[in-house]
């Protein structure tokens, strides 16, 4: 097969290791930067041009975009999408996890446990939206912020209302969350491919840290998860429509609680900590699966 790999560094772990593997099962692989790509919309013969050349040919492309090239990433996977190639997480998908507030609505929609979340623009009485989701300790995110970036927690009243106020200055769109406390700066990531949790590790924030990302300093390590555990991580990527996610757990007395679907999900924190291929099980779901068209949406929402 042929497979296109969209991501804007070949050198990364992730894209590494999907070459590695894509090779070794004996398929030819090509890194595109999707900000290089322009595109010929048209009904009978959509192409896509990267760097003067007519990309065509592929079977398969696995998207690696970046937050920060969401929009323009997508026009390019859903452009392949039009010409046929099967994406291993489709346009739509990737979009729809990106945002989230949406992402967090769909899930809560279908019975997902969620952390009590609030939402607003410009509440007239923030001491409510606080009271909301159960008062403090609290956790203010950006809607827009990744890996741990734009997240804040307000141990007190005071603290929760001053950086509300300040988000709000900013013009900046904000999720306020429950704190869950007995989570111990701890969450899982539960590794989905397919219908499957293929693998899954814990990650623990550094002391006297509350984020547990592996770029703050957190660490992983090798975890069993329960079977609901393993059932809501199945079902949170099946809700988005990805064939892979990193779906981010935690721990509540009420039982697992979703903090995020992740539609482009590291490979090294995970290939570190539980010693799986997980980069040739991308590969292979994409052997069975790839084929011209196949796509749920056709590039379509």
């Amino acid at each position: 097969m042929k497979i296109a790999i969209l991501s804007r560094n070949a050198s990364l772990y992730s894209t590494r290791r999907l070459i590695e593997a894509a090779r070794a099962r004996g398929h030819e692989t090509r890194v595109i930067d999707v900000l290089r790509c322009y595109m010929n919309i048209t009904s009978h013969a959509p192409s896509i041009h990267y760097k003067g050349e007519d990309l065509t040919g592929f079977d398969a492309v696995i998207p690696r975009i970046g937050a920060s090239v969401t929009f323009y990433g997508t026009a390019v996977l859903r452009q392949f999408e039009m010409m046929g190639v099967y994406p291993l997480n489709e346009s739509v998908a990737i979009s729809r996890a990106r945002d989230k507030l949406r992402s967090l609505q769909l899930l809560a929609r279908k019975g997902i446990g969620l952390p009590i979340t609030g939402f607003a623009h410009a509440p007239d009485d923030i001491e409510d939206l606080i009271k909301m989701v159960g008062g403090a300790p609290l956790v203010i995110k950006l809607l827009e912020g990744t890996q741990g970036i734009g997240v804040v927690l307000a141990e007190t009243q005071q603290a929760a209302e001053s950086v509300i106020e300040a988000f709000m200055g900013l013009k900046a769109n904000i999720l306020v969350q429950e704190y869950i406390k007995e989570a111990k700066g701890a969450d899982i990531r539960c590794f989905v491919i397919g219908d499957k949790v293929v693998a899954a590790m814990k990650r623990q924030a550094k002391p006297g840290e509350f984020r547990s990302n592996l770029h703050r300093g957190g660490s992983a390590s090798l975890i069993r998860i329960t079977p609901e555990e393993r059932s809501t991580a199945t079902r949170a990527a099946r809700i988005m429509g990805l064939n892979v996610a990193g779906v981010d757990i935690l721990r509540s007395n009420h039982g697992p609680v979703v903090m995020e679907v992740n539609s482009s999900p590291g490979l090294e924190g995970i290939e570190c900590a539980t010693g799986k291929d997980v980069a040739g099980l991308m590969i292979e779901f994409i052997e069975k699966n790839a084929a011209a068209g196949k796509t749920r949406t056709r590039g379509q929402g």
